[in-house]
């Protein structure tokens, strides 16, 4: 069941809005804040706030790739593997996590710590490669940058 403070945040998004349907994406990142990622129960009361079908719903919350419909980590790494990135450099940041955190794209470290998602632009092509931790973007970043950067996150 959604809290009374998720419905309420819900809620004020709807009426930002001209119809409810249309708040669905921000209701998500509601529920997924105070929750880390949407389950399929979350999906289906939220839905009902939006008089929608859980189907509906879930086409949404599957077409973004920044809503999460799995369980992740505290901390999702976003690695950019556009070409820009690819280019520079990014081959050798995915063998680096991968090898560091012991997981593969979409996986999660045995601590919950860290999941790993590929991501197909973070739109910082002129200073390639690029990836996230959370909210914080990290640009030009090499192999030997990694590790203080994974450090700095619990």
């Amino acid at each position: 069941m959604l809290t009374q403070e998720e419905i309420h945040q819900i809620e004020h998004e709807i009426s930002l809005v001209p119809s409810k349907k249309a708040a669905c994406i921000e209701a998500l990142k509601v529920v997924q804040q105070h929750r880390g990622w949407v389950s399929d129960e979350d999906l289906k009361d939220t839905a009902v706030l939006l008089d929608m079908s859980p189907d509906e719903l879930d086409s949404v919350a599957t077409f973004y790739n920044l809503i999460f419909r799995r369980q992740v980590g505290r901390n999702v790494i976003l690695l950019c593997d556009s070409i820009s990135c690819w280019v520079m450099g990014y081959e050798g940041l995915r063998e680096h996590l991968m090898q560091k955190l012991s997981i593969k794209y979409g996986e999660t470290t045995p601590d919950g710590r860290f999941t790993l998602l590929p991501n197909v632009c973070l739109g910082t092509c002129d200073c390639a490669p690029a990836l996230m931790v959370g909210n914080d973007l990290y640009q030009n970043v090499t192999p030997e940058q990694l590790d203080d950067i994974l450090s700095k996150y619990n």
